[in-house]
């Protein structure tokens, strides 16, 4: 089925709600969920409520914590995310950044004891909306990395987010995994029974693995093989991913003090929070220059990167952000896809929780 935005929002502030999920909570986390949806990022919007689920059942997450400033110091600050959900912490966190730009020129916020907080993209798209550039790492519960020249998974897909605005174009947003891909696409494929591109899973042996179920095997079962660092293999340059993900995790979740997978996984019970870390930077233009001359110039650049002569005529040249955008228009439009095995999920969930389904065709 194709389901409506409304109907998808609806289901999601259902489902928190009667995990007892506070209001505003609930609706700061369904509003990244449905925007990463509309996006296109199938791996961290409504296929999500099944791993939160299993999360709450454990006694891991606390939905009703609200996250808190632990340390106050000027234009940096640290925020306690109360074992709680992600959105609403790194939500609040990033609003923090931004004013302190708005103060100081420059706002870093880390973020400790939160757990998985969607797409990082939503939150560097707050801060070009307010007229600042912004930037995003966080840490990660899964083990899922090989390192270059390894056999087993020791970071995560730590994902790099980066925004900047512009004057009369859409602001520039990069959002990715520093894995070859996310493992929660590698899942997306196989729940719509698509094969894995060989390059973004391989065995302990380092070869690839592309049938659905298997990869999903081997990222989320398995102690060795996994995902690929960003560039896949070592003659691909493989050791560039494997570095931005150690920087993002240093950025992400050394520096607010939370947890590293390897170590916690050694100690940590069911019903532990994972202790993720986020990390977000914004920074206001103009403290740099007169106000309005970075957009202008953003502008010039974006028109230079969209007039490059493309190799295919039928694939022209697109700057970062471009792809979500057209496919949030046509998902606004159309519907967010529910493939047969998600809307089970949903069902599943809803059953459990006493709810009706309420996912609708658009």
């Amino acid at each position: 089925m194709r389901a409506s935005a409304d109907s998808v929002r609806a289901q999601i502030l259902a489902i928190l709600g009667a995990w007892g999920m506070p209001e505003d909570l609930a609706a700061q986390t369904a509003e990244v969920m449905l925007d990463t949806d509309l996006a296109g990022v199938d791996s961290h919007g409504i296929g999500m409520l099944a791993s939160y689920e299993g999360m709450r059942r454990a006694g891991q997450v606390k939905l009703d914590a609200r996250p808190r400033i632990e340390r106050d110091n000027g234009a940096v600050a640290l925020v306690d995310g109360g074992a709680g959900l992600g959105h609403p912490a790194a939500a609040f966190a990033m609003r923090e950044a931004i004013a302190r730009a708005k103060r100081f020129g420059i706002g870093a916020v880390a973020v400790r004891n939160s757990h998985h907080f969607g797409a990082a993209g939503w939150y560097v798209k707050l801060a070009a909306q307010q007229g600042c550039l912004g930037l995003v790492t966080s840490g990660t519960r899964t083990m899922a990395m090989v390192p270059t020249h390894g056999a087993v998974p020791v970071l995560g897909t730590n994902p790099i987010a980066f925004a900047a605005p512009a004057r009369e174009q859409p602001p520039v947003v990069l959002d990715m995994a520093t894995t070859t891909a996310a493992a929660n696409k590698v899942k997306a494929k196989a729940l719509r029974n698509k094969p894995i591109p060989a390059g973004w899973v391989m065995d302990g042996q380092g070869q690839p693995v592309t049938e659905g179920a298997a990869a999903v095997a081997q990222v989320f079962e398995k102690p060795e093989g996994g995902l690929s660092p960003v560039g896949g293999t070592p003659d691909m340059a493989s050791h560039k991913g494997y570095g931005l993900g150690l920087m993002a995790h240093i950025l992400g979740a050394t520096l607010s003090g939370a947890s590293f997978s390897p170590i916690r996984v050694k100690t940590q019970r069911p019903e532990d929070p994972d202790d993720i870390g986020h990390f977000m930077l914004a920074i206001d233009p103009t403290a740099f220059r007169a106000a309005g001359a970075f957009e202008t110039d953003m502008d010039a650049a974006i028109d230079v990167l969209r007039a490059t002569p493309p190799a295919d005529p039928a694939q022209p040249v697109l700057v970062p952000g471009d792809p979500e955008r057209a496919e949030h228009a046509d998902r606004g439009a159309h519907g967010i896809p529910i493939p047969a095995g998600l809307e089970q999920q949903i069902r599943g969930i809803c059953e459990r929780a006493g709810l009706p389904f309420l996912l609708t065709e658009a």
